[in-house]
C-alpha cells in the first residue's frame, strides 16, 4: 500500500502486547503497525465491526476469515469470525484522542445506527431466536448499533407492524428469518400511503429460515458463505444494493414479489411437500422424486415480453408473436378502477408498444426468478441480476422422466439451464393463464410466490384454504431497482 501519499489522521507510539510500537491511522481507513519486525495492516471499512475502551486499552473488534477448526461462530473455512486487536495508548489524552478518531472514521462511513429487527421464531428449524441471541445481538453491541426487537407472532405480523411504523426512527429494517418475513416487510412498505419514501428504507436479511434464497444470493455474489455472521457484518457495514420488485396483479389485487413465482412441478414440490415436514429438508428431494415419476402436466398459456437480445431464444417454443392490442383477452383489465388511495399500484409501463410472445401449454413447469438462488442449495437462475429490470424465466414443456430427474439435480449448481429441455431467458413483463391438469381436467395447480401460496386451483392441495388471488390470469410487471437491500458490497 502506498501509505506515503495518504494523509495521516493520527500517529503515536502505543503498547501492543506490552511492546512499544508506532501505530498510524490513515485517512483512507488503513491502520498500520509493526509486529515482530513486520508491517501489519488493518482496513477499518472492510474489517472492523466496532471500537471500545476498557480502562487504558482500546479494543478494535475486527473480522478475519476462519481458517477452519472450532470457534464460536463458524467451523468452515471461508466464514468470517471475530478477532480483537488491542492496543494501549501511552497517556489518557492519547487514549481519548485515538478513541475519538477511530469512532469518527467509522461514523463517516454512513453505517446504520438504529435498526428495527424482526425475528421469526417459527421458520425453518425454529432457530431464529437462538441465532439472534448468539450471533446478531453480540455483533450489534460490538458495532454500537441500537436496535428494537420485534418477535413475530403470526403470519403477516411483520407487514402489519411496518405499515404503521414511524420509519424516521430507524436507519433500516432487518429480518432474522427466511425469505417470507422479508417479503412481508416489502409489502408493508408498499402498502403505506408514503410508499415513495418508505420503499427507500434499507432492508437486511439474516438467514434463519428454510430457504434463505435472498441471503444466499447476496453473500454468494461476493464469494461469501451464507452464514448469519456474514449477513450481520454486511448490514453493519451499511453497503446497499438496489433490487427489482415484481408487481403481480389480478384486477385490483396486488402482491409485491422479490424472489420468485412458480407454477407446475416446482410449485407442487415446494408446497405439497409440507405434508412431509417431519422429514426435515429431505422432504423436498423425497417429494420431487415422487412427483417426477407421477408427473403432472398443466394446460395453460403464457405471454411475455423478452428482454433485448433474448427474442431469438423463444423461437422454437413460440406459437405466435403479437402486439399488446391483439392481446386484449390475455392482459388483466387495466381499466378496472382502483380503490381511491395513494398506495403503490405497480410500475407504469408502455404496454401498447410491447412485442409479446405467446406459448401454449401443456407445461411441466414455469419458474420466474428475480435473484440467482431460490434456497441455499438451489440456483434456478444463474444469470439473474438484482437490478437489471428483468425476471429470469425457466420453462419446461416436455422432458423424459429420467432426464427431468437429472435436470432437477443440476439446479444445485445452475447447469440445468443448459439442458435442451429448458427454455431460459429474461423477460420484462409476463402474463400467466394457468389451466387444469392434462390427466384430470377437474384439478388445477398451485401458484407459489416467494414460498407462499398465491392461488390454488380446483381440487388442488388444500384448496379449501383461502388464497389472496384466484387461480386465473395474472400479470407481472417489473420495477427496476425499486427496493434497497443491505449488501456485502
Amino acid at each position: 500500500m502506498e501509505s506515503s501519499v495518504v494523509d495521516t489522521i493520527i500517529s503515536d507510539p502505543v503498547l501492543i502486547n506490552g511492546l512499544p510500537t508506532p501505530l498510524t491511522l490513515f485517512a483512507d481507513g488503513g491502520l498500520r503497525w509493526l509486529s515482530d519486525g513486520n508491517e501489519r495492516w488493518l482496513t477499518m471499512e472492510k474489517e472492523v465491526i466496532g471500537v471500545s475502551t476498557d480502562g487504558s486499552r482500546i479494543t478494535i473488534k475486527r473480522t478475519v476469515e476462519s481458517g477452519g477448526g472450532f470457534n464460536c461462530f463458524a467451523t468452515t473455512t471461508g466464514r468470517l469470525v471475530t478477532k480483537d486487536f488491542v492496543f494501549e495508548p501511552c497517556s489518557d489524552i492519547s487514549l481519548r484522542l485515538w478513541y475519538q478518531k477511530l469512532r469518527d472514521y467509522l461514523d463517516s462511513l454512513g453505517r446504520p445506527k438504529r435498526l428495527l429487527i424482526f425475528v421469526n421464531p417459527f421458520g425453518g428449524k425454529k432457530s431464529a431466536l437462538d441465532i439472534f441471541a448468539k450471533v446478531v445481538k453480540p455483533l450489534l453491541i460490538d458495532a454500537n448499533v441500537q436496535y428494537t426487537l420485534q418477535v413475530t407472532e403470526h403470519q403477516l405480523h411483520a407487514k402489519e407492524v411496518v405499515q404503521g411504523l414511524d420509519l424516521t426512527q430507524y436507519d433500516g429494517i432487518v429480518c432474522v428469518s427466511g425469505d417470507g418475513t422479508l417479503v412481508e416487510v416489502l409489502n408493508g412498505l408498499l402498502h403505506r400511503e408514503d410508499w415513495v419514501t418508505a420503499i427507500k428504507t434499507p432492508i437486511g436479511v439474516v438467514p434463519a429460515g428454510t430457504g434463505n434464497g435472498m441471503a444466499k444470493s447476496l453473500l454468494d455474489s461476493v464469494g461469501q458463505q451464507c452464514s448469519a455472521f456474514n449477513a450481520v457484518f454486511a448490514i453493519i457495514r451499511g453497503h446497499k444494493q438496489l433490487l427489482d420488485v415484481a408487481t403481480i396483479s389480478q384486477g385490483n389485487t396486488r402482491f409485491f414479489s422479490i424472489l420468485m413465482l412458480a407454477w407446475g412441478l416446482v410449485a407442487d414440490i415446494d408446497i405439497e411437500s409440507e405434508k412431509f415436514r417431519w422429514m426435515g429438508s429431505a422432504r423436498i428431494d423425497f417429494y420431487a422424486i415422487q412427483r417426477i415419476f407421477q408427473l403432472r402436466k398443466y394446460h395453460g398459456r403464457i405471454h411475455f415480453v423478452p428482454a433485448p437480445g433474448f427474442e431469438a431464444h423463444a423461437v422454437l417454443y413460440t406459437e405466435k408473436t403479437e402486439r399488446s392490442q391483439q392481446l386484449q383477452l390475455a392482459i388483466p383489465s387495466e381499466e378496472e378502477p382502483f380503490i381511491q388511495d395513494h398506495r403503490y399500484h405497480g410500475p407504469d409501463m408502455d404496454l401498447e408498444n410491447m412485442q409479446w410472445v405467446t406459448i401454449e401449454g401443456p407445461f411441466i413447469s414455469i419458474w420466474l426468478h428475480n435473484v440467482p438462488w431460490g434456497s441455499e442449495g438451489a440456483m434456478p437462475a444463474p444469470d439473474a441480476q438484482f437490478s437489471d429490470g428483468y425476471l429470469d424465466l425457466v420453462l419446461i414443456k416436455d422432458c423424459p422422466k429420467f432426464a427431468l430427474l437429472s435436470l432437477l439435480m443440476d439446479i444445485s449448481n445452475g447447469t440445468h439451464v443448459k439442458s435442451p429441455h429448458v427454455l431460459y431467458l429474461k423477460v420484462k413483463s409476463f402474463i400467466l393463464e394457468p389451466g387444469q391438469r392434462t390427466e384430470d381436467s377437474t384439478k388445477g395447480g398451485i401458484i407459489d410466490v416467494d414460498g407462499e401460496v398465491l392461488a390454488r386451483g380446483s381440487r388442488a392441495y388444500k384448496c379449501e384454504l383461502k388464497s389472496l388471488m384466484a387461480y386465473d390470469k395474472l400479470h407481472i410487471k417489473i420495477h427496476q431497482g425499486f427496493a434497497t437491500l443491505f449488501s456485502p458490497v
